[in-house]
């Protein structure tokens, strides 16, 4: 972005300074030459940035005062912007002739502020009718085929020969006060202007991602289309957003209309799935699996979108409690039980790709048959604790809450498990 050189004000701070500012919203004049008036009414450098972080407007002396303000430099400070309650950007600024008076202040942020809601208008319409379009299709409470081809097309998406769904989760390494899911959201989109041109998304919420999850809407009739429209997806995340990690899943293709429901279940498991496979860390942070590629875990797509709750209590009375006593006393009973399983039930192999003695493996599997009722030596204990840690995965289950549910546990008295040094 061009840098906005600003010349020195004649009199910042006052009602005529200001009233260049308010000139200009009236005039539909544009953020950038709302944010040269602030700068020059405020006389400091400013940088307008939305919800998501990307520049709006600058307006500074130079690339180097520019770099500065984008960088957190000394003296920088950070102005969020809200409308109604709602966090609609911020303003980064350097004064350069003091800091003006409070009402002042809040004014021009006012100002700004108003005028970034307001040519954000049609855009948030739009976000709003892709979401509920969206979550209709994921609940299923928009079925008829007619329908669906008609309010796709309402919003630009042409569905004539099929289209697939592909699921994105997000996780941020730290916690931030930035709208991350609206940032990956606008990643998202990007990507899919040229691979997938129509595409519609959303930021969702569903019962099997709690963290929430962005959901697209591909129009394609072939599955190498939706796998190449979720790899480019990935690889565009992973190159534009640092200190995150994505698990990214997508369908088969929906020839017909009234199947874009079982394809963002695919979806949804696909993502669930990869999320919860190893890796997804720092140096690989993007997993792409698409449903065709899950193996067993297909099996369970109808318990999935058919009765959820019949999944949640069957993994109630596996995983759970694995998972809870992890949660409650640092331990790592579900890890050694998943590597357990995959060492097809060997002890040696466990313990070495697990870095841990031998001892310790077997203390860890008497406490998963204390706490599951189900014995790892039995092959019904495997195969119950196997499909346990599936339900899970499908159900995009990381860790559940609440105390560990066993007898004593309530008051502390369960010992620790002793580690290894």
């Amino acid at each position: 972005m061009s840098v906005n050189l600003v010349p020195e004000p004649a009199a910042p701070h006052d009602l005529e300074a200001l009233h260049a500012v308010t000139d200009a919203v009236a005039q539909g004049a544009g953020l950038p030459e709302v944010v040269r008036a602030a700068s020059r009414a405020l006389d400091a450098s400013l940088v307008l940035l939305d919800h998501t972080s990307a520049v709006l407007a600058v307006a500074a002396r130079s690339t180097a005062d520019e770099r500065s303000l984008m960088a957190d430099a000394p003296g920088v400070e950070t102005h969020e912007l809200r409308v109604g309650g709602g966090a609609v950007g911020r303003l980064r600024m350097r004064e350069r002739s003091g800091t003006p008076p409070a009402p002042f202040m809040t004014m021009v942020l006012t100002l700004i502020a108003s005028e970034v809601e307001r040519l954000r208008a049609p855009e948030r319409q739009s976000e709003v009718a892709q979401e509920t379009f969206l979550r209709a299709l994921l609940e299923r409470t928009v079925t008829d085929r007619g329908d669906i081809l008609a309010r796709a097309s309402e919003l630009g998406c042409v569905l004539d020969d099929g289209g697939a769904m592909i699921v994105v989760r997000a996780h941020h390494f730290a916690v931030t006060d930035l709208d991350w899911r609206g940032r990956v959201l606008a990643v998202c989109e990007r990507a899919t202007r040229a691979t997938a041109p129509g595409a519609l998304l959303a930021v969702l919420d569903h019962a099997a991602a709690a963290t929430g999850m962005i959901v697209l809407l591909v129009p394609t009739d072939s599955a190498d289309g939706a796998r190449r429209c979720a790899a480019v997806v990935a690889r565009e995340l992973q190159a534009a957003l640092g200190g995150f990690t994505f698990a990214v899943g997508h369908s088969r293709p929906a020839n017909d209309a009234a199947d874009l429901y079982r394809a963002g279940q695919e979806a949804l498991l696909a993502a669930n799935v990869a999320e919860a496979t190893p890796g997804g860390d720092a140096e690989e942070p993007a997993a792409v699996l698409a449903f065709e590629d899950t193996g067993a875990y297909r099996l369970l797509l109808p318990a999935m979108s058919e009765d959820p709750g019949e999944l949640h209590r069957f993994y109630d009375e596996t995983i759970a409690p694995l998972v809870a006593y992890d949660e409650q006393y640092e331990t790592d009973l579900v890890t050694t039980l998943e590597t357990f399983l995959d060492c097809d039930g060997n002890v040696a192999n466990t313990a070495g790709r697990l870095f841990t003695h031998r001892h310790t493996i077997r203390y860890r599997l008497v406490r998963v048959h204390e706490l599951t009722g189900h014995d790892v030596a039995s092959t019904d204990g495997r195969e119950r604790l196997g499909l346990g840690l599936k339900a899970m995965r499908v159900l995009g289950i990381a860790a559940a809450g609440g105390p560990a549910r066993e007898r004593g546990a309530g008051g502390g008295r369960v010992p620790r498990e002793r580690k290894d040094r």
